[in-house]
């Protein structure tokens, strides 16, 4: 057995004197070094390691869909309707089950308009007999006389076509035939510019005596498919029946109408006004432990047309709402300040629910920093916006985070109808903004269904809105 002589012992220990140096400091008493504190390294590791939790939870379980698919299970949530008020319900029990902090509803007063049976339109003609054009009722129009209304058309492709032909409306259905201008990059833009047909056609036609109006649907696509959408009647002039047509249907009467200017248009349509319900907002968050009173807000609307379940309109917008309380929940992580989802009642119909939201008393004492809608589809993320240019600013050290996952820029805008009323109170306003091109294909259409929604598309814009919420969160705004 090797020994080790007792001189051998001295040298070792006199050519490693610097080891029982630094030995000896670490275990006297008051030379013992401690844990450095927190840095900001230390503070960005965290958040790097919450962001990839909250990725991987979102990107691997895609619970987003889950959430749309009890969203459309009941059908088309028009507002007023049993299906909104069953609609609610989920909501408010998806919400439940997440576990949140607190989830309650909030009461709004909302209109009740009726579709009833099928609408019917017949063109008929004495060169080329009848043919049927589908259409569809514009919400808050009212009806026909029980046998249908039939008159003589004449098409207008502007305001100002349509006051200077003003001496042939009398009498007549007001085809407006205005295509979105495929030569506009953004659909949204597009859409604005052809909707106001839609929203003030009949009362700007009513004017000059025209008994109906028929309008083009707003899509850039070429379909049997009507697309319904909101009209309103200015108290002014008369209240006549105003209806949407697909564009196969709008293209196919423009061609008649050249063969021949005498055609007759039928139409029969059954919707009425009811007596206003009372629905309500669904609200849920994950409160603050420092600050409680300062509120992240994500939002969607719940109410929907009904002529479909309305996935992509919005119950993907909901779905995201939910998605984002339920990761940063999953993933165990505690807001300073509150982050709260309101899934909104009545953005189709007017906005009421943004705006009892906004003047409700239980906002007292509430300070609403950032107001987040999300109402322009399903689709994969392609940037974020905000009223507020500093928010660019702000979110600066999480882009290299937001970035691979679709976020290519940030800019000015964002909001939407139901959280503008909170602008008013000094909130700022924000969106995630998904590619468009095809969102118009669904708007407001039977095509609205949920296989026309990609859950990992959905998911996507969910697990970047948790991060930006739960970063805003901690850091302010």
């Amino acid at each position: 057995m090797k020994t080790i002589s007792k001189r051998g012992s001295e040298t070792g220990l006199k050519k490693n004197w610097w080891l029982v140096f630094i030995l000896g400091l670490i275990l006297i008493p008051g030379c013992r070094q401690t844990a450095p504190p927190p840095s900001a390294g230390t503070a960005a590791l965290e958040l790097a390691n919450s962001f990839e939790i909250i990725k991987n939870l979102g990107l691997q379980q895609e619970k987003a869909y889950d959430f749309l698919q009890a969203i459309t299970a009941v059908g088309g949530r028009l507002t007023g309707s049993p299906e909104a008020a069953r609609a609610v319900e989920i909501a408010a029990g998806l919400m439940t089950a997440l576990g949140l902090d607190r989830v309650e509803t909030e009461p709004v007063e909302v209109r009740r308009w009726v579709r009833g049976e099928r609408e019917q339109a017949l063109v008929k003609s004495q060169k080329f007999g009848t043919q049927s054009l589908n259409i569809c009722a514009l919400g808050n129009s009212l009806g026909t006389p029980a046998d249908g209304l039939e008159a003589a058309v004449v098409e207008i492709s502007s305001l100002e076509e349509l006051a200077a032909r003003k001496d042939r409306i009398t009498g007549r259905v007001v085809f407006f035939n205005t295509p979105m201008d495929r030569t506009t990059i953004e659909p949204f833009a597009a859409y604005s510019q052809a909707a106001q047909f839609r929203v003030h056609g009949a009362s700007e036609a009513a004017k000059y005596g025209a008994v109906a109006v028929v309008v083009r649907s707003s899509t850039f696509r070429q379909d049997d498919n009507p697309h319904t959408g909101l009209m309103e009647y200015d108290p002014k002039w008369p209240a006549i029946p105003a209806a949407a047509v697909s564009t196969v249907g709008a293209e196919k009467l423009h061609r008649w109408l050249q063969q021949d200017p005498e055609l007759r248009l039928w139409v029969k349509m059954n919707c009425r006004q009811e007596k206003p319900v009372w629905s309500a907002n669904v609200i849920g968050q994950l409160t603050g432990t420092e600050k409680p009173e300062e509120i992240i807000l994500v939002s969607g609307h719940l109410d929907s047309w009904d002529l479909s379940p309305g996935a992509h309109d919005d119950a993907a917008g909901c779905a995201v709402a939910l998605e984002v309380l339920r990761l940063i929940k999953e993933a165990g992580l505690k807001p300073k300040r509150t982050i709260r989802a309101v899934l909104f009642m009545d953005e189709e119909f007017g906005g009421s629910g943004g705006r009892a939201y906004a003047a409700s008393g239980a906002r007292q004492g509430e300070k609403h920093l950032l107001a987040i809608e999300q109402d322009r589809g399903g689709f994969a993320p392609l940037g974020l916006a905000f009223s507020r240019d500093d928010l660019a600013v702000k979110l600066q050290p999480i882009e290299d985070y937001l970035r691979p996952l679709g976020v290519n820029w940030i800019k000015t805008g964002g909001g939407g109808v139901d959280v503008a009323p909170l602008r008013e109170q000094g909130t700022a306003l924000g969106a995630l903004v998904p590619e468009a091109q095809r969102y118009f294909d669904y708007h407001h259409c039977a095509l609205d269904v949920p296989a026309a929604v990609h859950p990992r598309e959905l998911e996507l814009q969910a697990v970047i809105l948790a991060m930006v919420v739960y970063y805003l969160a901690q850091e302010g705004v």
